[in-house]
């Protein structure tokens, strides 16, 4: 301890001496109270100089509106406030149930506090610095009312001071009344609608004195995030919980009775259609939901923003054009009575259009239809960012990792009827099985189609192959890497199963569109975007776009789902060879999905510089028509707007440099300070060709038999040994068949066969559909399902025969040219004969006892050593021989 530390502990000590330990921590204490009088008193007057007077409630400050213009800046979309709509209303003509729901939700404790909420102030502080940004509410109605009115958007700790101090101010100055009055007389409740008056007219067409409680409650909740909760944008199910919140609320407080509030839960509300001019309104209302999350609800209502987005108008016109148009004819021929579109460049994951509904300045609500509920049609709400089930447009997610982990577009799988419930035997059928529900999907037609691809089974939508598929990939594998590739879903693992491949899982239409891009991208991708540039009301730039690459995938995996997507005779079998999949000679990688029960039709395709999702179904999930699938209902509508697309930016001839959009034509600068519109190519793109994968397993290769040759001893028909006779050995090929588990290990496919593959929990289920099939199989084709597995046993060394030769003995001298031979011979199968032979020369064979023969040795033969052989067979023809030398020493004839 430093000589200075030891000064003020000595003071310190001495004090609290001289006074008692009591009186010198009471005088210390109130030394302390007042410095902090003083500090803030200090502060007070440091910031109070430059605070506006509140002597009159209706002066504000002067705020600047936020527009949202095209990638080119000379379209505006929208001026964000640029009307403040507002009309002031006396308190005593505000409902009561405006007012008590606005206490209830925003400041119960209003009336019983002097401008500041202590309680709130802290828990704000708290979860402020604990969170380490200024985010947390804690305002009361007073500060809520300076902020608006006074203070500028910015989130400082300065600007909470200077609000706590006019709040104080604020409260000495007017009656709670009053100021109460001034608040739902300026609060801002979205679309342009200031103020309490303004939104009653706004939202429901009516002056606020005619206010149902329900309406009351509902718009109670606007002011806290007016564009999220907006009646006119996607999220109305949000909305009605928030409403149905704020009556609870009122119920807590003894407001309201709880038979009132239930009530209010169930009046149908109808919303005045919106009146605000507006372009491409869904992809707007996104683009306004990002700012005000990004940069908060001040900033964008009163801070000048100049924001740049990545929409391209004349693309989102063609697509506005192309649903309504399509989905009018939709609603007669399949009962589809909505449909949204989301187009991306896939070099840049910038969107160019985003359709959200077929018609977003409809009449907002059908006759008897409430927010969230049984809406076949909500004009508002954003379909292209809503979650929604994708059927079999998920499928290339799944196979893409089976590739990434080693299989091959050749890999054979079985499309059978296939039970994939491990705890369901293959034959349960849908019905129960002792308490297990039983899982086993059929393909769209009806139809099985025996052994397929991989590719077949991706491009022609099959659906067994694909849940096998997701189970040699993983399903968490599966998720993590679409999630990897764009999806923002699919959070709870625990809802999903196999049936996630064939769309069990609900997914946006935005995301799947992104998620695609990445395979038009060669594996690379960009983070889809709305924005290109925001610049603040001082002209400062908040954000520039910049392009932000990552791999997610290896691009011969990429060029692989491209290429099998694109594959027009791959799919022909199925869709047919001119369906809406096709853009004659222009290449598009396309994929369909269909959920169950038709209530949602997908078609999500690419060129390598264009990607297009189209949704077309009821927002109330009803179903459509049996024939309203994929293909049929969404697909035309992706056909036209792709070939139109492709037509007008042709035809515009306008260049773009996809590496560097802020690249301005012919270096002069873009009109509206904005930048380039969006080109496509002119001439035809082709997907670059993945390499061939050739293996070392036929299965992976496209066999769906597995052929090998055996030796095969032809009298006990089980495999030759060395000890089987050279004539009865013949070569046998047998074709086996069976499932993909019996030859591979699921997450290593190319390594060692398995050694227990009954062992997988699907092994039995998946095998035994192909043993069937195998079985049924009539043609030369039919595999042998039976292959020898074990060796012979009649050619062993048990049964191999005895044979000796008596005579003559070995090392005779032989004189005479008769030779009389003998051998003795015996068998656990019986003797059937015994052959003789002469220096390897066969002479003769003796079939019964004794095994003699007679031999006249060859004239011609040479004086000196030979050989004698005796060769016995038994009835199986084993064989054994004994063999002896001899001398001939023979005079020549006279």
């Amino acid at each position: 301890m430093d000589k200075h530390k030891r000064r003020r502990g000595n003071w310190l000590k001495k004090y609290i001496k001289e006074r008692g330990w009591f009186k010198g921590i009471l005088s210390l204490g109130l030394w302390l109270v007042f410095a902090g009088i003083v500090f803030v008193l200090l502060i007070f007057l440091y910031f109070a100089k430059d605070l506006p007077n509140p002597e009159k409630l209706s002066e504000r400050q002067v705020v600047q509106s936020t527009k949202i213009y095209d990638r080119t800046g000379t379209v505006l979309l929208y001026d964000i406030h640029g009307e403040e709509k507002r009309t002031i209303i006396p308190f005593d003509q505000m409902p009561a149930a405006i007012k008590e729901a606005a206490l209830v939700t925003e400041d119960a404790n209003f009336y019983h506090h002097f401008g500041l909420d202590f309680k709130g102030i802290l828990r704000a502080l708290w979860s402020d610095l604990t969170g380490g940004k200024l985010s947390q509410g804690g305002s009361t109605i007073t500060q809520q009312y300076i902020k608006s009115s006074f203070l500028t958007p910015e989130k400082t700790f300065s600007r909470k001071i200077k609000e706590a101090i006019l709040s104080i101010e604020l409260e000495i100055k007017y009656p709670k009344d009053k100021i109460f009055e001034a608040y739902l007389n300026q609060i801002p409740y979205g679309s342009n609608a200031y103020g309490i008056e303004a939104a009653a007219e706004t939202f429901f067409n009516k002056p606020a004195k005619d206010l149902t409680l329900a309406e009351s409650a509902l718009l109670a909740g606007l002011p806290r995030a007016p564009s999220y909760y907006s009646p006119y944008g996607s999220h109305l199910d949000a909305l009605k919980s928030r409403q149905e919140y704020i009556l609870d609320r009122l119920v807590e407080f003894n407001y309201i009775t709880k038979v009132q509030a239930e009530q209010a839960k169930k009046e149908k509300l109808v919303f005045a259609p919106p009146k605000d001019s507006i372009k491409a309104p869904h992809f707007v209302m996104y683009v306004k939901e990002y700012l005000e999350a990004k940069y908060g609800q001040d900033m964008v209502e009163k801070g000048g923003l100049k924001v740049y987005t990545t929409l391209d108008w004349p693309l989102e016109q063609l697509a506005e054009e192309t649903i309504a148009k399509d989905v009018k004819s939709n609603e007669k021929k399949y009962r589809a009575y909505n449909g949204a579109l989301v187009a991306i460049d896939p070099k840049t994951g910038q969107i160019l259009a985003m359709v959200g509904s077929k018609d977003y300045f409809a009449d907002p609500l059908p006759a008897g239809c409430t927010p969230g509920q049984d809406c076949r049609f909500e004009p508002n709400v954003n379909v292209a960012i809503r979650d929604r089930q994708p059927g079999s447009s998920f499928k290339p997610f799944a196979y893409s990792l089976a590739f990434k982990k080693g299989y091959t577009p050749q890999t054979i799988l079985f499309d059978l009827p296939t039970e994939f419930n491990a705890s369901c035997p293959s034959s349960a059928g849908y019905a129960n099985y002792q308490g297990n529900v039983c899982y086993n999907p059929q393909n769209y037609d009806g139809k099985f189609r025996g052994p397929v691809t991989m590719r077949e089974a991706l491009a022609q939508s099959l659906n067994i192959p694909s849940v096998e598929t997701l189970y040699l990939a993983g399903i968490n594998q599966t998720i993590n890497l679409s999630q990897d590739m764009g999806i923002t879903t699919l959070k709870d693992r625990s809802r999903y199963g196999l049936a996630l491949v064939l769309g069990g899982g609900e997914v946006k239409l935005l995301d799947m569109v992104s998620g695609y891009s990445v395979f038009a991208n060669d594996g690379i991708k960009n983070p889809e975007t709305p924005i290109l540039k925001i610049e603040a009301g001082d002209g400062k730039i908040l954000e520039k776009w910049e392009n932000q690459p990552s791999k997610i995938l290896d691009p011969e995996i990429a060029r692989t789902i491209s290429g099998i997507l694109s594959d027009n005779s791959a799919r022909a079998p199925v869709f047919g060879s001119t369906s809406p999949l096709y853009l004659g000679a222009r290449p598009a990688a396309v994929k369909t999905g269909t959920t169950q029960e038709n209530k949602d039709a997908w078609t999500i395709g690419y060129t390598p510089s264009l990607a297009v999702g189209i949704w077309t179904g009821n927002n109330d999930n009803s179903p459509m028509t049996k024939e309203g699938a994929g293909i049929q209902a969404a697909g035309p509508i992706w056909n036209e707007f792709m070939k139109n697309a492709y037509e007008l930016k042709i035809k515009n001839n306008q260049t773009y440099d996809a590496k560097n959009p802020f690249a301005e034509k012919n270096s002069e600068p873009a009109i509206g300070q904005g930048f380039p519109a969006f080109s496509l190519p002119g001439q035809i793109e082709e997907f670059t060709k993945p390499e061939p994968v050739i293996t070392s397993k036929s299965i992976l290769n496209g066999q769906a038999f597995n052929e090998k040759t055996y030796k095969i001893d032809r009298v006990s028909g089980l495999l030759a040994t060395d000890l089987t006779p050279p004539e009865l050995i013949e070569e046998k090929s047998f074709k086996e068949a069976h499932c993909i588990l019996y030859y591979v290990d699921k997450n290593n496919p190319r390594g060692d066969l398995p050694q227990n593959p009954q062992n997988d929990p699907q092994f039995a289920n998946w095998e035994a559909p192909v043993l069937a099939w195998a079985k049924g199989q009539t043609n030369n084709q039919q595999p042998d399902q039976k292959p020898p597995t074990e060796y012979d046993t009649v050619h062993n060394e048990a049964n191999q025969p005895q044979v000796k030769i008596i005579s003559p003995l070995n090392g005779d001298n032989i004189s005479s040219w008769l030779i009389k031979i003998r051998a003795s011979a015996s068998a656990a199968l019986g003797i059937k004969q015994v052959d003789f032979f002469f220096d390897d020369n066969f002479i003769g064979t003796a079939s019964n006892e004794p095994y003699d023969l007679l031999f006249n040795v060859p004239l011609d033969a040479e004086t000196g050593e030979h050989t004698i052989k005796a060769r016995a067979y038994d009835q199986a023809l084993n064989r054994q021989e004994d063999e002896i030398s001899v001398l001939i020493n023979i005079p020549p004839p006279h």
